[in-house]
């Protein structure tokens, strides 16, 4: 079954730290399969909590998106904004109803 991260952001204290996180760790990311679903972009908050801002990955396997995220060229990539984001972080695996 194909992974996904789910990354809802509460606060961002330094859009110059995200983005060099983003610059960062966008190729890491991709050598390991994970293709970009949602980054930003407009939205409406129907229910619930609101978050600033919704990234969606989905990588080929849950275990690759575990991988992934426990690399240490992600976690260096994450450490650049780490301090100045809240965030919530989920990997979830997929399901198929084929």
């Amino acid at each position: 079954m194909k992974g996904y991260w789910i990354a809802l952001y509460k606060k961002i204290d330094n859009i110059k730290n995200l983005k060099d996180y983003s610059t960062k760790v966008t190729p890491i990311i991709k050598n390991f399969g994970g293709k970009p679903l949602v980054r930003g972009g407009k939205y409406q908050n129907l229910e619930g909590e609101n978050f600033s801002r919704t990234v969606i990955w989905e990588f080929p396997t849950y275990e690759t998106a575990l991988e992934c995220h426990e690399s240490k060229e992600y976690q260096d990539g994450w450490a650049l904004a780490k301090a100045t984001t809240e965030r919530n972080l989920q990997i979830i695996q997929g399901f198929n109803t084929e």
